[in-house]
């Protein structure tokens, strides 16, 4: 609310759709047949304490405490740290491990999840151990309630038909032999669907043309520069 903040929203409507707002829904599903997920953010509930400790619990905090801590008022610094810590790749307490695949006899499926609250607080009743499972539309969920409880406004994006490219090439790469037969080595694929955050606030590194939403994908794929 306030107009120096790095975070500051002119629009009402969209500070009570982006940072109030405790419910929302996640579309999933494939271009032809889209689904409305109802999700619970619930920011307010008594999460803050949680989401605090996320921010200790981070690699970047263990490795430089006080740079990390001056840090903090950076919603840019404050989002990668946040990405992060969401997923548990990096043995870093993170707060979900992903699984797309096999079975999900002995953990939760993730498509049985309907809200943030119940793993956040899991996580924490488990001494910070990873909670098993989650798949995109629960990292963008859990990620968007942490955020908001931080007073970054933050929303959901889906993208349908959604390309993963590996090598960074930008295409989508399909390999044939001679004969005309696919060969199966390309290691880029196109998803159903992937669903990641946006978060709103200035970027004083790049200049004001990119101020507005930035983009947060807090899905563990590959390995970042860093």
């Amino acid at each position: 609310w306030f107009s120096g903040d790095d975070v500051y929203m002119s629009n009402e409507n969209e500070r009570q759709e982006y940072v109030l707002n405790e419910n929302g829904i996640i579309f999933v599903g494939n271009a032809r047949y889209i689904e409305a997920r109802g999700w619970y953010y619930g920011q307010f509930q008594d999460l803050l304490n949680i989401c605090l400790t996320m921010l200790d619990l981070s690699l970047y905090y263990r490795q430089e405490p006080a740079m990390d801590v001056s840090r903090r008022g950076d919603p840019k610094y404050v989002g990668r740290v946040i990405s992060s810590m969401i997923n548990g790749n990096d043995n870093d307490n993170g707060v979900l491990l992903g699984k797309w695949q096999g079975s999900f006899h002995s953990h939760e499926n993730p498509s049985r999840w309907d809200g943030s609250v119940v793993i956040l607080k899991k996580w924490r009743q488990d001494n910070y151990r990873p909670v098993q499972y989650g798949q995109c539309w629960v990292f963008a969920g859990v990620m968007c309630t942490v955020l908001r409880c931080l007073g970054i406004p933050t929303r959901l994006v889906s993208n349908f038909n959604s390309a993963h490219d590996v090598d960074r090439n930008l295409s989508i790469d399909k390999y044939y032999d001679s004969s005309g037969r696919s060969l199966n080595i390309s290691k880029d694929s196109t998803w159903d669907y992937h669903v990641w955050n946006e978060s709103w606030f200035i970027r004083p590194d790049l200049g004001r043309a990119y101020n507005g939403w930035q983009v947060l994908d807090a899905t563990p794929q590959e390995q970042s520069r860093g």
